[in-house]
């Protein structure tokens, strides 16, 4: 473990490789998992209210679902989440060809919304949980997720250098930037 402040992250994430490889996986992070996305209680809030303007963007089956369980639902661990299409892709996940991708995203990249899409899904393959006290910053080293190791390793990219963007987002880039001067002292230090 790595302890910056009151911030605990995995080593795995300054150690290990990894860069998201869609043409191998597909987008199936839309649609792992026995529940939704999890959401915090602003972002269900955001749901709600960008709700119409997401509509164009999502498909029909996606837009049925949401409409039938709302734009949040609250999971079997009583966790705020997403909605799921007959209990597997996220009401939210739109198709490219055959990959799956975030309509929230999509609505996002063309302006038409100013919320890029769930932290949860930012982060993916990372989880961020609040304790008394303190942040944990973990890895889930997925089967899933087997492209994005190899895609990693083959482009030399850690996962903290890949995850850049959202995890400025979640902890902002004082700490983004003693997480990569961490990472190197321990590269240093390895050698």
């Amino acid at each position: 473990m790595l302890r910056i402040g009151d911030t605990i992250f995995s080593l795995d994430i300054i150690e290990k490789k990894f860069s998201c490889d869609l043409q191998y996986c597909r987008g199936i992070c839309c649609r792992y998992g026995d529940s939704g996305a999890p959401l915090t209680g602003g972002e269900v809030e955001t749901l709600k209210d960008i709700w119409p303007d997401l509509n164009p963007f999502l498909r029909r089956d996606g837009i049925a679902a949401i409409e039938e369980q709302g734009t949040s639902i609250t999971d079997s661990d009583n966790d705020k989440v997403t909605p799921l299409i007959d209990n597997m892709d996220c009401a939210y996940s739109v198709f490219n060809g055959e990959i799956l991708m975030c309509g929230i995203e999509k609505a996002w990249s063309e302006g038409k919304i100013s919320f890029r899409k769930p932290l949860s899904c930012h982060l993916f393959p990372l989880k961020v949980k609040q304790f008394s006290g303190f942040t944990a910053v973990n890895y889930q080293e997925l089967s899933v997720c087997s492209g994005g190791r190899r895609a990693g390793l083959r482009d030399g990219i850690y996962l903290y250098e890949f995850l850049k963007e959202p995890l400025i987002r979640a902890l902002g880039e004082q700490m983004y930037d003693e997480l990569c001067i961490a990472a190197e002292q321990c590269r240093t230090n390895s050698i």
